[in-house]
């Protein structure tokens, strides 16, 4: 057995594109468009484990999703966690679980998905503003 990828349901393209390529480092490994069952298929890989993708699944037509917690979270591992959320909080995005232990974050993707972020490696040594930085929302 081989483990291929995971997948999630996008409502904005554009938008999921921006965070788990510009804001995680993912990039695309291959795009299928199927106007006959009006979707979009996206499949994205981080470059260090190529064989591990992400499916973005983006119905054409619009659909509301809920999430379940039995779905839990897809986890990155990252070299430096401080720089990454860093980098995100100035996209705009919400550390709604701050790296304070130096080793995990959590933050969400525009469609609500769970995103886990783990430092390579021994945690970093605590410092601020992570250290005093409450938790946002759900994670």
């Amino acid at each position: 057995m081989k483990y291929l990828h995971t997948m999630v349901r996008v409502h904005d393209l554009e938008a999921s594109l921006r965070f788990y390529c510009e804001g995680l480092g993912l990039h695309e490994v291959r795009r299928k468009e199927v106007p006959e069952g009006r979707f979009t298929l996206l499949f994205l890989a981080a470059k260090e484990s190529p064989e591990a993708e992400l499916e973005l699944t983006y119905n054409w037509d619009p659909e509301t999703y809920s999430g379940g917690r039995n779905f839990g979270h897809l986890a990155f591992e990252v070299d430096d966690i401080y720089a990454t959320c860093h980098h995100l909080q100035g996209m705009g995005i919400t550390i709604n679980r701050p790296p304070r232990d130096g080793r995990m974050a959590f933050v969400r993707s525009p469609d609500g998905i769970s995103i886990e972020l783990l430092q390579r490696g021994d945690a970093q040594p605590a410092k601020e503003p992570w250290l005093s930085m409450a938790n946002q929302g759900s994670w």
